[in-house]
Order: structure tokens, then C-alpha cells, then sequence
């Protein structure tokens, strides 16, 4: 099997997180500053997460493009990854409501850990289902970016505890480290 349908399927499923996120937002009640500066924790995680989503497209985008073959493996790590970008919108939405309280901001690192984990996930399936294509394993070989990302995620889900604002600040450094496409499969 090719790529394209996975792609295809793919892109659907970021388009009605996207679409799900954009709709949990709400006009301020009047036209003041006051008024605005409540819903600013929901638009800036919104931004946050809008900028994930995007990342893990364009990723994704490149690392299909650099495949040639798909297994029901790499299927079923595709559908993992998925599963866990489709929580974005529930935690997005909680942090939003609930900015200052630890429990949302974990919740919020949990999902961005398992949401990295599985992109590991699926390149590895995809290494697995090219075997005989050096590229794929030259392009699909971890990298420090990948393993400070894991680690900055997996602490963010204690620092949390410690104060939700440093989790907020390791994801917006993992999003900084990621908002360039990886240089291997864009190459």
C-alpha cells in the first residue's frame, strides 16, 4: 500500500481536531480589555496547540513522503498517533479553563508525551516496514531533538505539580525546537 490514503486519512483527522479546538473558543461578553484578558489562557493554549497540531502535520507530512511502503503495523502506530492528537482538544480546552491549576496542566503533558512517543512509534513501524531502505533508516534514526523533547515532556508532567507555568514554558520550548521541520525528512 501506499502512502496517500494514510496521508489522506490523516489530514482529515488533523482538520476536525483543529476544527474542534477553533470551536471551543468564545467571543469575549463585551469590548473591553477586561473582558478579552478572560479568554486569554484559552486563545494562548489554543495557539500553543494549534502550533502542535501543525508541527505534527508538516512532520508527518514529510516522514510519508520519505516512505515507501505501509504495513498494518505502520497503520495501526498511525491510528496510536491519531488517538492521541485527538485529546488536544479536551486538555487545550481544560488548561483554557483552568490555567493555574496543576491536575490540567499535567494532563496537558501527558498528552503531548504520548502524542511524541507515538510519532516515535510510527517510525519506527515504518523502519520496520522498509527494511531494505537505507534512507528510511538514516531519515528515521533518533535525534537530540527527539530525546530532549521526551525528556522536557515526561517532566513537564511533574513539574506541573511544582508550578503549571514551567510546564507551559517546556512545552512552548518543545515547540520552538520543533517549528522547523527535521532536517532528514525535508532533505
Amino acid at each position: 500500500m501506499g502512502t496517500g490514503r494514510l496521508e489522506s486519512f490523516s489530514d482529515g483527522v488533523l482538520a476536525v481536531i483543529i476544527t474542534i479546538m477553533a470551536f471551543e473558543l468564545k467571543t469575549p461578553i463585551s469590548s473591553n480589555v477586561h473582558a478579552l484578558s478572560h479568554r486569554l489562557p484559552l486563545l494562548l493554549v489554543y495557539v500553543l496547540s494549534f502550533a502542535f497540531i501543525g508541527i505534527y502535520w508538516v512532520n508527518h507530512h514529510h516522514l510519508l513522503h520519505a516512505t515507501r511502503l505501509i504495513s498494518a503495523g505502520v497503520m495501526w502506530a498511525n491510528l496510536y498517533l491519531l488517538f492521541w492528537l485527538s485529546l488536544i482538544p479536551f486538555v487545550t480546552a481544560w488548561v483554557g479553563a483552568q490555567h493555574s491549576a496543576s491536575l490540567p496542566a499535567a494532563c496537558y503533558a501527558i498528552v503531548a508525551n504520548g502524542s511524541g512517543l507515538a510519532f516515535r512509534l510510527l517510525s519506527s513501524a515504518i523502519r520496520r516496514a522498509n527494511p531494505k531502505d537505507q534512507t528510511s533508516s538514516r531519515i528515521l534514526s533518533l535525534t537530540r531533538k527527539e530525546n530532549a523533547s521526551t525528556l522536557l515532556y515526561t517532566s513537564s508532567i511533574g513539574l506541573a505539580f511544582l508550578s503549571p507555568y514551567i510546564a507551559y514554558a517546556s512545552f512552548v520550548i518543545v515547540a520552538i525546537l520543533w517549528f522547523v521541520p527535521d532536517r532528514r525528512l525535508v532533505a
